[in-house]
């Protein structure tokens, strides 16, 4: 792993004496992905988003590109193209119309590589990049239908909805580097072009590398996706279609042997010279989740089609009825290992073999959606009032699964071999009815209703019912979202199936899990402020536990309604050069000692921004992260979930990084100090029982993008 880092590092390097190419500004609407796990925050600023050379006279697309072409004609200089050749779009954005956006190739956010320590959305997780983890803070799963329950290496999947389609007028390269020794190692690549002016295809293949500090954390996790964009010449037909390979290999150490190695150590022994001098109690076990897909999507405009800034790159193709289909093929395979004894009591008992594990679980699922949307609008696109869009569909869910351990066998011959054994295998089905309702009363005023309802099958009578008002001001005065949402789910299989060597569920039986959710959210992006305040109501929670604080995690249903308020702000300040972005939550439960999660979040990033030269944008910056004490959860492993075990609290202290970045042409440089203040508060900190998060790290990431 750390010798393919290393050559694609230093093919990297090779490419740094290419031509450079202008930064331009990103000008995505808020909460579009710009990668899987990164979002666009309410007054998020664009630091590098200005072009990096002198200003000129605009000119079109079209007679910048015959120029570019004249010159190669002529057979003059090097041609150069920018970004401005690239659009892209994701299937979200096309889902009632046809869109693309400008590229982004700014360094924004460059900070927040790490997808646990995104901004507005915090993680804790077993250790470094790539090992088990799930939300700090209260962050509900918002669907309907089949869950696995299996979710704690979900962050590093790449899935259908994280494909970005291109229309690239020139091939389109970015490589992307995050580097910090063997201990943490991030790599991705992004290649497309069109092979004709409505057809592009293209690829995506990441790697996280990293070792971690402590001993048995050395991930290895692989995504890999092809991807094609087809739009007829008419503008009335589109084919969106990835196929999509993930292999994540996590080791499990089941935790130091050292319950606390920083504040409440032992004073009489010396700790190690390093952190993998600590003893853990697994060196052999690992989780190794795998899954490969194949995901179509067709539609076709049917009667009249409008288009918004018709002729440019950017138009947008309005239809009045569209027709579409989804195919969705997936298998996924969820394995865990075990070469070794259980000598320091990681596990509650075996039910099959002492000394090996060879657990998996195998699921199939083939997926056909059909959907009709119709758009009742006046012959003005320009203006929008007394709009009508309905999405009618219908979804067709097959599953089948089976589930496997290591297990004793009698041969014909009276001897006993090890083997593995089929424990359970099955197959149900699922059709959900959808029906999305949107009316638009004026450009202002909106109001949009999302219904989903398993009307046969496996999850019968799971629904989710959400309905959301938008009310839009000028902008001074911002913009008010409210939302309110009821959905019901059956216990996720998890729950209720679940055959292993140290865990079996298969004698459980649960309520539907239900929850009501209202939320106001205001938003004003002049003022570079945004505020949200939410309640959830649950009833018949779901979660994981144990007997007295012990490490027999089962899963368990709350038998009483619980409470959650949540509120969140965040507020962006400039003082010339000077930029004070922060992010504050609070909430509140009525039932801490099962929702354990922080009373208060905060994120604060401070940072100067200079352009140099009128070609370098150079940004100095520190970030803190804080969060209050809570009962910390602990981690099965052999299960893959987190559950409440003993009630430890650790001391909760501010965590500080320190970072320089740059914008130089077409390359985005990072240099960063990763837990900067460590040995001024504490030694060290931890997010879960018995797992010590990482250490200080100077890290080193780099972005180039080439057009050619």
């Amino acid at each position: 792993m750390h010798k393919q880092l290393r050559y694609y590092l230093f093919l990297l390097m090779l490419c740094l004496a290419a031509p450079a190419m202008a930064q331009v500004q990103q000008t995505y609407p808020p909460g579009q992905q710009t990668y899987p796990g990164q979002q666009n925050y309410p007054g998020q600023q664009s630091t590098f988003g200005r072009d990096t050379l002198k200003p000129a006279r605009q000119v079109s697309d079209d007679e910048l590109l015959d120029s570019l072409r004249r010159k190669e004609e002529r057979q003059r200089d090097t041609v150069i193209f920018t970004s401005k050749f690239i659009k892209v779009t994701n299937e979200r954005l096309l889902s009632d119309s046809t869109q693309v956006f400008p590229l982004d190739t700014t360094a924004v956010n460059f900070e927040n590589y790490n997808p646990l320590y995104q901004p507005r959305s915090p993680r804790i997780s077993l250790g470094n990049t790539g090992l088990p983890q799930r939300p700090l803070l209260f962050e509900p799963q918002k669907s309907v239908g089949f869950d696995l329950g299996l979710h704690t290496l979900d962050l590093y999947l790449l899935n259908p909805s994280d494909i970005q389609y291109y229309r690239a007028r020139v091939p389109y390269t970015n490589l992307y580097y995050i580097g910090g020794g063997r201990t943490e190692q991030i790599f991705k690549l992004v290649h497309t072009q069109n092979v004709k002016p409505n057809w592009n295809v293209g690829a995506n293949f990441n790697v996280i590398g990293s070792n971690g500090i402590y001993l048995r954390q050395a991930v290895s996790h692989i995504n890999a996706a092809l991807f094609n964009w087809y739009e007829s010449k008419n503008k009335r037909y589109n084919l969106l279609a990835n196929a999509i390979f993930n292999t994540l290999k996590s080791p499990q150490n089941g935790g130091l042997v050292n319950d606390e190695v920083f504040d409440n150590r032992d004073p009489t022994k010396s700790p190690p010279l390093s952190a993998n001098g600590y003893p853990v109690k697994l060196t052999t076990a690992a989780d190794i989740w795998s899954s490969t897909g194949l995901y179509v999507k067709q539609f076709y405009y049917i009667g009249r089609i409008d288009s918004l800034r018709k002729g440019s790159d950017t138009s947008k193709v309005l239809p009045t009825n569209r027709i579409s289909h989804t195919f969705h093929y997936n298998t996924q395979q969820f394995k865990f290992l075990q070469n070794e004894k259980d000598t320091y009591k990681v596990f509650p008992d075996y039910f099959y073999s002492a000394t090996g594990s060879r657990d998996s679980l195998v699921l199939r699922h083939l997926q056909n959606e059909f959907t009709y949307s119709f758009y009742l609008r006046g012959k003005s696109v320009n203006f929008v009032k007394n709009e009508l869009k309905v999405d009618l569909g219908l979804v067709h869910d097959f599953y089948s699964y089976s589930q496997n351990v290591l297990d004793s066998v009698t041969t014909q011959f009276g001897s006993k071999i090890t083997q593995r054994v089929n424990k359970a295998a099955s197959s149900f089905q699922n059709i959900t009815l959808k029906a999305r309702l949107g009316y638009r009363f004026s450009d202002r005023v909106g109001l949009d209703a999302n219904l989903q309802q398993v009307a046969q099958g496996y999850n019968f009578g799971d629904f989710l019912y959400d309905a959301k008002l938008n009310l839009a001001g000028n902008a001074k005065t911002g913009r008010i979202v409210l939302e309110a949402y009821s959905q019901s789910n059956k216990a996720p299989f998890a729950y209720t199936n679940w055959i292993s060597n140290h865990y079996i569920f298969n004698t459980y039986s649960f309520n539907k899990q239900k929850t009501t959710s209202l939320s106001f959210n205001y938003i004003n992006n002049k003022l570079q402020f945004d505020l949200k305040a939410e309640y959830f109501l649950l009833n018949d929670y779901l979660y994981f536990t144990s007997t007295n604080g012990g490490i027999d995690a089962h899963p368990a249903q709350a038998g009483s309604p619980i409470s959650l308020f949540k509120i969140s702000a965040g507020k962006n300040l400039s003082f010339g050069h000077w930029h004070f972005d922060n992010f504050v939550v609070y909430q509140k439960t009525d039932n801490a000692s099962i929702l354990r999660t922080p009373d208060v979040y905060t994120y604060s990033n401070l940072y100067y921004n200079h352009r140099f030269f009128t070609i370098l944008d150079l940004t100095l910056g520190s970030t803190v992260r804080y969060n209050t004490k809570y009962l910390a959860p602990s981690y099965a492993t052999g299960l893959g979930q987190f559950y409440n075990g003993a009630n430890v609290t650790f001391n909760s202290m501010p965590v500080a990084t320190a970072y320089l970045k740059a914008a130089l042409y077409r390359t985005n440089i990072l240099v960063q100090y990763n837990y900067a203040n460590q040995g001024l508060f504490s030694d060290g900190y931890y997010t879960v029982n018995r797992y010590p998060m990482p250490s200080r790290l100077l890290v080193f990431g780099v972005s180039w993008t080439f057009y050619q």
